[in-house]
């Protein structure tokens, strides 16, 4: 058997008719399949940050420049945004068991790879070719989350879900750092790796594609949850008619793209910068400024659950309020990160848990309105498309965004964020009641 044909979705099973069979088999596959791509999507993140951990022992240990590290950061990002979309292609056509496992795996590979070499071009050759894997996590927790979770309780699982980036993140600070310290820097990058490699396997043996491949009714029919435009086709699109139809030509997916560069662009500066402003402008420590990524993160855990849930029962599926109140609250909260007076750690700490609470929401629910505004046969395609401009977003707030604190300090960097919370709020907000896209032309030939 090919590896294309492995990759291929796994086909229809003929579907069971007892409704108590159906009830427990779907009890029992949704656990078992959000449980393991909950696992593997935390596992991702270990491969993909555990260079970040590892750094100051390589500077230290092959005397490199900071600027060399820069260069790798930039090229995980540059490949890891273009995998994000071209991946979701891929991932609307094919089997997520197998799709999610191979790239953990391929992640590990590579890891360890890195780990052995010594070069900088190297690195960056490896470091590329693992940010290129690094994309082919999301799609298919997108295809996953949108085939076995119907409308009205999707926002809690996604937001359930979502929290994985954060659990990811949190964790592999202790790992790769232990490993850097105890034994040098290259184990900061082998065990991660090496773990990989085995969760990847465990994906395999957890993970199944749609209800359907194991004799299931849809999602809409078991759950009687159909989307505005309702019985869309269950059959396999070919990857023009997905990337074409219901992506490129859907104005939609074009404005939660875009706004998802500026939540993107808020995001990676706070996660990457915060604890350098409250050290460079605040006095604080090191070992203090770095706890404020945790309570970032924390924050991240927190927004994601809360916006999932009142998506689904406070404004019953509609994923555009929270993505507006969320997008233009953060400003408040980033406009006080900047004027709390020095010294009041506690205070900057509950401001970085706020930011996080609250850009963790369009982070979150602006990928699920993807999924759910294209149609969901396309919602890795959608999604990776809308990853794609997020990771340019990234990128913006790397160099871009160095050069404007040198030239206009701290202040222009938190007018700049701020300005990115505006216009996200501001793009967002014509999707403020819709749930699926009212697609007129579509309908038309699905009737």
């Amino acid at each position: 058997m090919s590896v294309l044909n492995i990759l291929r979705p796994a086909p229809y099973a003929p579907e069971i008719q007892d409704p108590n069979e159906v009830k427990e088999r779907y009890k029992y596959w949704r656990f078992r399949i959000f449980y393991g791509m909950y696992i593997g999507y935390i596992f991702y993140y270990f491969t993909r940050k555990s260079l970040t951990f590892a750094m100051p022992a390589m500077m230290q240990q092959l005397g490199l420049q900071i600027s060399d590290l820069g260069i790798l950061t930039s090229v995980l990002s540059i490949t890891y945004g273009i995998s994000k979309f071209l991946s979701g292609v891929l991932a609307d056509r094919s089997n997520p068991r197998f799709f999610m496992a191979i790239g953990l795996i391929l992640t590990g590979v590579f890891n360890v790879l890195f780990g052995l070499s010594s070069c900088v071009w190297l690195f960056a050759l490896l470091w590329g070719c693992n940010g290129w894997f690094q994309g082919w996590g999301w799609p298919p927790c997108a295809r996953l989350l949108t085939h076995w979770y119907s409308q009205k309780e999707r926002g809690t699982w996604w937001g359930l879900w979502n929290t994985s980036h954060s659990v990811g993140g949190a964790i592999i600070p202790l790992i790769a750092a232990f490993c850097a310290q105890k034994w040098g820097w290259r184990y900061a990058m082998y065990v991660p790796g090496l773990t990989c490699i085995g969760i990847g396997l465990f994906l395999i043996n957890r993970l199944r594609d749609t209800p359907q491949s194991l004799g299931l009714p849809a999602i809409e029919k078991y759950k009687n949850d159909y989307p505005s435009a309702k019985h869309q086709e269950e059959r396999e699109f070919s990857s023009k008619e997905i990337l074409l139809k219901y992506v490129l030509n859907n104005k939609y997916i074009w404005v939660l793209a875009i706004s998802y560069f500026f939540v993107y662009v808020i995001r990676q500066a706070v996660n990457d910068f915060g604890a350098l402003f409250l050290m460079k402008a605040k006095g604080y420590s090191m070992l203090s400024a770095s706890g404020s990524v945790f309570w970032f993160e924390a924050g991240g855990i927190f927004g994601s659950l809360f916006a999932g849930w009142a998506s689904d029962k406070v404004f019953q599926g509609r994923r555009g309020p929270i993505n507006v109140l969320f997008s233009l609250a953060v400003v408040l909260a980033i406009v006080g990160l900047y004027w709390v007076p020095h010294g009041m750690l506690f205070l900057d700490y509950g401001l970085m848990f706020t930011i996080g609470f609250l850009i963790f929401g369009p982070q979150m629910l602006i990928g699920m309105s993807a999924a759910e505004l294209s149609h969901k046969k396309a919602a890795g395609t959608a999604t990776g498309f809308a990853g794609w401009w997020a990771y340019l977003g990234a990128a913006a707030a790397g160099y871009p965004i160095t050069k404007v604190v040198e030239i206009w300090g701290w202040q222009g960097f938190f007018v700049v964020l701020g300005s990115c919370g505006v216009i996200a709020g501001i793009l967002l907000a014509p999707l403020w009641g819709m749930k699926s896209t009212p697609r007129p032309a579509v309908q038309a030939t699905e009737k």
